[in-house]
């Protein structure tokens, strides 16, 4: 039985790329979503069997408007899923591409597992989100 990861990603070639090296891994399926409202909503299924998440921090909507509310950022999706007890153990990993300092010691205090910072080893991801499904 194959396990399913989320790759929450606004841009293709970067989710792309994350696919390609995450399914690698054996017996791991992935899906792509486009932003994290999407992602919150298919993990709120009751017949979703999500194993882990890996998402960018800033996700624009497809049409390119930003509307205060309707977009959410991965730090969103982090406090929504980690505020749900059923979600609390499931593996988080954070990626962006900002320059700010602070954003890996945030994301960890929000309940992500690991932040990797763009440019970023796709290699890296793979065997991190291999160690924290092993766990």
């Amino acid at each position: 039985m194959s396990r399913l990861v989320l790759i929450v990603e606004d841009s293709d070639a970067c989710a792309e790329t994350l696919q390609i090296a995450l399914e690698s891994l054996p017996g791991l399926e992935t899906r792509i979503i486009g932003s994290a409202r999407d992602a919150i909503a298919v993990l709120r299924c009751p017949e979703s069997d999500i194993a882990a998440i890996v998402t960018d921090l800033n996700m624009h909507r497809a049409d390119g408007l930003y509307k205060e509310g309707l977009n959410l950022d991965g730090f969103d999706l982090i406090r929504q899923l980690r505020a749900e007890p059923r979600f609390a153990r499931l593996p988080i990993l954070l990626i962006s591409g900002d320059t700010d300092p602070r954003l890996p010691t945030r994301a960890l205090q929000l309940g992500a597992d690991a932040f990797f910072a763009k440019p970023y080893s796709p290699s890296a991801v793979r065997r991190k989100l291999e160690q924290l499904l092993c766990a």
